[in-house]
């Protein structure tokens, strides 16, 4: 499972494991903080309704008097209150009075008249000067009959003359808790529904790092060109540091290997003809042998320098990241002037330029490294070409990029050595009996114009009758 995918899973499993802790509690909190605001509200009403029944009760006549006319003409009250989104329509409260000894004197709903009410704590709390309050099921078997009942003094000229409850069922609040819990719950599922998107952007983001850390990594296993990654997080920008330091040492080990052991096979053969020369010339043989052998030894040597000479500089462009010296050139220009460079050879050959350069481009690089790979590829055109022949130049700028290309009417390259062309060493004899080249002309033009950010193409004319060479190079 990749690491931005853990992440996300994750995160969802903390905020859904969050809503539900947070719903819970609030649950379990919301529903005796309605019933404290519904006590609280019964005090005031207690304490209101027994100062207005207090001369009833000392005089006796609470049962017909005005105060059990209006409790009469309240119960038959229907409300059309809208309160949030609920309406309620019945009236909930219902009173009974007792005497100073506990005994109901007075009940809105009937039931109580002449009952001993002394042992009820919001009575007998009361009647002692306490606050009395109490909750007790309407039914024993139904925990959700449960009644509120709050009590306060009736007090006569500063004597205590009864005790007045008002009582309201907690039944009466519990739509109240169940649209507060639905309004929970939905608003709970947005919100998480709401954070998915961020949540996984933020995964995103904090995995963009290990991301370019990876493929940096698989960059530099396929052996490509590439720079390390500047991550933002410490731990990571040290893991950075640590993974390029460590592929510089290994290509180093590597390179080392590679290099010493493509050079050593390419002086075999030198060595050999120059050894066996020498061997030849402690001999007795004719003046004109003798000169022929050391024109050998001499040709061989120039090889062997060559050889040297352009694996250095080869060397030097596999093991650079980037570009150092650079500045804007104008590579139809650079074109140019190679071309007026190479004319006496192509003189000797009876070689005709022909040259279709736009001169409108601009490209950003190193002169020395750009001038060195068109160099080696108008050379190739010139060894290839039959003497007579024709070479032409042109470029073009399309699609943010600038391409040379070099046509030849040479013989053209055989199809088994299509895919081999740009490899180090690999080389192909020259026309008309000529000798190879060192191999390192081509793959010195792969590795500037990759450098470059840029590619280099070989391939047969169609209908056949020379190669066609395109280098290709980014605009600014």
């Amino acid at each position: 499972m990749r690491l931005s995918l853990r992440l996300f899973l994750g995160y969802s499993l903390i905020i859904v494991l969050g809503g539900w802790l947070f719903f819970n509690e609030f649950s379990k909190v919301v529903r005796p903080g309605l019933r404290q605001s519904l006590e609280e509200s019964l005090v005031d009403t207690a304490n209101l309704l027994a100062e207005l029944v207090a001369r009833e009760v000392v005089e006796r006549r609470i049962t017909q008097g005005e105060f059990a006319q209006g409790m009469a003409r309240y119960g038959e009250r229907r409300f059309n209150a809208r309160i949030w989104s609920l309406t309620k329509r019945f009236p909930h409260l219902f009173v009974y009075v007792t005497d100073a000894k506990g005994i109901v004197v007075y009940d809105s709903r009937g039931r109580g008249l002449g009952a001993d009410y002394s042992r009820w704590n919001d009575v007998y709390l009361t009647l002692r000067g306490q606050y009395g309050a109490r909750s007790s099921p309407e039914d024993p078997n139904d925990e959700g009959s449960s009644v509120m009942y709050v009590a306060a003094p009736v007090l006569a000229e500063g004597r205590l003359a009864g005790v007045l409850t008002v009582a309201k069922p907690s039944l009466s609040v519990q739509p109240f808790v169940d649209q507060l819990r639905r309004q929970l719950m939905e608003k709970g599922v947005w919100l998480a529904l709401a954070s998915l998107p961020v949540v996984f952007l933020l995964s995103i983001w904090l995995t963009a790092s290990v991301r370019r850390l990876t493929a940096y990594a698989l960059e530099a296993r396929a052996g490509r060109r590439v720079a390390p990654p500047r991550p933002r997080e410490p731990e990571l920008a040290q893991l950075a540091e640590a993974m390029e330091a460590m592929r510089v040492e290994l290509e180093g080990k590597d390179y080392v290997e590679r290099y010493l052991h493509t050079l050593t096979h390419e002086l075999k053969s030198p060595l050999a003809a120059i050894q066996g020369a020498s061997e030849l010339l402690q001999e007795e043989m004719p003046a004109a042998a003798r000169a022929r052998f050391l024109g050998n030894i001499r040709a061989e040597t120039q090889r062997m320098q060559r050889i040297v000479e352009r694996l250095l500089h080869l060397a030097v462009v596999e093991k650079r990241q980037s570009l150092q010296d650079v500045e804007p050139l104008d590579p139809d220009q650079l074109a140019r002037t190679l071309c007026e460079e190479k004319a006496p050879q192509c003189q000797a050959k009876g070689l005709q330029l022909q040259l279709g350069l736009e001169g409108r481009a601009r490209v950003t690089g190193e002169r020395f490294l750009l001038r060195q790979a068109m160099g080696n590829l108008i050379d190739n055109a010139i060894d290839f070409s039959p003497p007579g022949g024709l070479i032409t130049l042109d470029s073009a700028q399309r699609e943010g990029a600038w391409t040379l290309t070099i046509g030849d009417q040479g013989p053209g390259i055989p199809d088994y050595a299509i895919e081999r062309v740009f490899e180090r060493f690999y080389s192909l004899p020259r026309p008309n009996g000529g000798g190879k080249s060192t191999g390192i002309g081509l793959a010195f033009v792969k590795e500037v114009a990759e450098l470059h950010g840029g590619s280099v193409r070989l391939e047969n004319r169609e209908g056949g009758g020379g190669a066609v060479v395109s280098l290709s190079l980014p605009v600014e």
